[in-house]
C-alpha cells in the first residue's frame, strides 16, 4: 500500500475528508510533474543539525490529546500536507525511528489555539511517532502571518520519554506564500519577510523546507529532514 493511499484510508475518520483529497492529489501530481509548482531549496543533501529555535509562547500542552495526523480542527484554508523525515545526526544521519514529532502552527489570520482568545481551541496542533523510516505525515492548511514573523511552522522532536532533542521551525519559500497569501481566504502579503524575521537571520537556509509542491487549487505537499544530534 502506498503512503498516500495509506494516509488517505487512515485519515478519512479523522475529520481530514474535506481537504484530505486536495492534498493527496497535490502530493501525487507533484510526482508526475502535472499541474504542479514544484519549489526544491536543495537542503536536502547534507547532515547539518537543523537549526535550534524559540519555543515560543505556545508549544502543546496535555500531548497525549494531540496524537493525531490530522490537525485541521474546525479551521479553513488552502490545504497542506506534511512529510517530516526525521534523521540522528550521531548515526550517519539514518532515520530516527519511534521518536515523537509535535506540530503546531497559526492559522490563516494568524491566530494559535490555547493562545489569548483561543484558550479553549486546539486547531492546528498534533503529535505523531515515527516509523521506521524516521518519517511522520500530518494534513493541515497553510498557515498564515502575524505581525513581526514570517509564515511558519513550529516542530519540536522529543524522546519516547519526552524529553525534548529539538525545537525548530520551518521557513517557507516567497514564491510558494506568495501564491497562497494573494486568494482572497488569507491576509495578503506578511509584514516580514524571510529575510527580515530575527528568528530566520543566522539559519534561513536550514530553516527553509526541502521541497514545496502543489499550488492554490489542490493544495500543497511540503517535505522536510529535520536533523537532531
Amino acid at each position: 500500500m502506498d503512503r498516500n493511499h495509506f494516509l488517505k484510508k487512515s485519515l478519512l475518520g479523522l475529520g481530514a475528508m474535506a481537504v484530505l483529497p486536495m492534498a493527496v492529489s497535490s502530493c501525487s501530481k507533484g510526482r508526475e510533474g502535472n499541474n504542479s509548482d514544484m519549489i526544491d531549496t536543495g537542503n536536502a543533501g547534507d547532515c547539518a543539525l537543523s537549526p535550534a529555535e524559540t519555543q515560543g509562547p505556545f508549544p502543546i500542552r496535555t500531548p497525549a490529546e494531540y496524537v493525531r495526523a490530522s490537525i485541521i480542527g474546525d479551521r479553513t484554508g488552502i490545504p497542506l500536507l506534511m512529510n517530516l523525515t526525521i534523521q540522528d545526526q550521531s548515526n550517519s544521519c539514518t532515520p530516527l525511528a519511534n521518536v515523537l514529532v509535535d506540530v503546531w502552527q497559526c492559522d490563516k489570520d494568524g491566530l494559535y489555539s490555547q493562545y489569548n482568545t483561543q484558550t479553549g481551541a486546539n486547531y492546528l496542533r498534533g503529535r505523531q511517532t515515527t516509523d521506521n523510516n524516521g518519517q511522520v505525515s500530518f494534513i493541515s492548511i497553510f498557515p498564515g502571518w502575524y505581525r513581526g514573523r514570517a509564515p511558519h511552522i513550529h516542530v519540536e522532536v522529543l524522546t519516547p520519554g519526552g524529553n525534548s532533542l529539538l525545537v525548530t521551525q520551518i521557513a517557507f519559500p516567497v514564491s510558494a506564500y506568495t501564491a497562497v497569501y494573494a486568494t482572497n481566504d488569507y491576509n495578503g502579503a506578511p509584514d516580514t519577510s524571510n529575510t527580515q524575521d530575527s528568528i530566520f537571520a543566522d539559519s534561513l537556509s536550514r530553516n527553509m523546507a526541502d521541497s514545496i509542491t502543489g499550488n492554490i487549487t489542490d493544495g500543497y505537499t511540503l517535505t522536510k529532514r529535520i536533523v537532531v544530534a
